[in-house]
């Protein structure tokens, strides 16, 4: 196959087959490569054709002509799909930037939302604190105000996570005001401008003075009938003492306190006038070990276990020392009879309505000239029963006192109120009666 012009078929001339499919001759050496028509196929659309008005065609066995060119190099253009798919990402990528940016403003304005709220809750707690200060202006200043409860903060906000858009925070409540919790009575009497410490009245300074005319109309019938009036007195003692410290009710340290007493009033009538310090001194360590031995099975917490310690102690020394009054009948039943005229007369002159000051000095020398009457009838010495019922009644004087610490209640008196003076009077009059009369 050449590149020469079309030559008739020539029948007696060699068949030669056409080469393979999609296959193009070499060109001759130094023949010029013809440049391809604009269009192959204008031949066609041109209208060439034979004399018949048929499109001429190559003679049978001709190949068509091949024109070898060279074609400019061209990019290759990209995969429509893969721009697409760009394209999606893209746009997923600045939704996710727009939902991030909507999630940092919403966690934004939560904090700013909880922060107002914050600060409503503690111009509300001034408030409030200010408002109970000028409702009580006389609070007492040593005793700690009681702590608010703890109320939930705000959580701490999580990351941005992408996702579906969340609500916007809700707006802060207003806090409540919490109600005001009842004034108690020492509380009422500072804001009123009233005293917080209250003597015991004349009721119980009345029921002091039965006590000590029990006491002493039995010290000349002996021990025994003394032991009675000193039981009633030490029963009187083990109760009040615990109500007074407000532990109540307290059955188990009140019995425990009383059988201390019974067991001293027991160990004097069994020995002999020599022994009562020795009894009364044992007995009230006995006692301690066995109050710290019932303290040790309590399953209550530690401050209260402390707490009941400390006043069942006490309580059960203070009946163990009311027993003094019957180791004083021992030594010199004159000596109980002055002590206990000066308690019940000094106990009533102080319950009277003067200023403190008044008081007590009016009280002093009521018990010092009781302690004179007194030993008057029994035959005591004028200044042995003045000195005995000066020291009588200064105790005497100091068990009211302590009895009236902290605004007590109308119990206290009637119970601490009315045994304290005499119970603190017992070692006075069982010490300046041995030594004394």
């Amino acid at each position: 196959m050449s590149n020469q012009p079309h030559q008739p078929h020539d029948p007696h001339a060699p068949y030669e087959p056409p080469g393979p499919y999609g296959s193009y001759p070499p060109p001759y050496e130094g023949q010029q490569q013809q440049q391809p028509p604009a269009d192959p196929y204008g031949a066609y659309a041109q209208g060439q054709s034979s004399g018949y008005g048929y499109p001429q065609q190559q003679a049978y066995g001709q190949q068509p002509q091949h024109q070898q060119y060279q074609q400019p190099y061209q990019q290759p253009q990209g995969d429509p799909y893969a721009a697409a798919h760009q394209q999606q990402q893209y746009a997923a990528g600045w939704d996710q930037q727009q939902h991030y940016a909507q999630q940092q403003q919403q966690q934004h304005q939560y904090q700013q939302a909880m922060q107002a709220q914050q600060a409503a809750q503690a111009q509300h707690a001034q408030q409030a604190a200010q408002a109970q200060r000028q409702a009580h202006p006389g609070s007492h200043p040593g005793r700690p105000a009681a702590p608010e409860p703890a109320r939930p903060g705000p959580a701490a906000p999580q990351p941005a996570q992408p996702g579906p858009a969340q609500p916007g925070p809700a707006q802060p409540q207003p806090a409540q005001p919490e109600p005001a919790r009842p004034m108690t009575a020492a509380e009422k009497a500072r804001a009123e401008g009233r005293p917080q410490i209250v003597d015991p009245g004349l009721q119980p300074a009345a029921l002091t003075a039965a006590l000590a005319a029990l006491l002493a109309a039995t010290a000349p019938l002996g021990e025994p009938a003394v032991a009675v009036a000193v039981a009633l007195l030490q029963a009187v003692t083990a109760a009040g003492w615990f109500r007074l410290n407000g532990m109540w009710p307290a059955r188990q340290g009140i019995a425990l306190a009383f059988l201390g007493g019974l067991a001293a009033d027991a160990g004097l009538l069994a020995t002999g006038r020599a022994y009562a310090p020795t009894v009364l001194i044992g007995t009230i360590g006995v006692w301690v070990l066995l109050v710290i031995v019932l303290q040790l099975r309590s399953h209550a917490s530690a401050d209260e276990r402390m707490y009941g310690l400390t006043a069942a102690v006490t309580s059960s020394a203070l009946t163990v020392i009311a027993a003094g009054h019957l180791a004083a009948v021992a030594e010199s039943s004159d000596a109980v009879v002055v002590g206990a005229a000066a308690v019940a007369v000094g106990t009533l002159a102080r319950a009277l309505p003067l200023p403190t000051p008044a008081a007590v000095v009016l009280g002093l020398l009521a018990a010092a000239g009781a302690g004179v009457g007194a030993g008057h009838l029994t035959g005591t010495g004028t200044g042995t029963a003045a000195v005995l019922g000066l020291a009588a009644g200064a105790c005497a004087l100091v068990g009211l006192r302590v009895a009236a610490y902290d605004y007590p209640s109308r119990f206290v008196h009637m119970t601490a109120g009315v045994a304290l003076p005499l119970a603190a009077a017992a070692p006075a009059v069982y010490v300046l009666g041995r030594a004394l009369v």
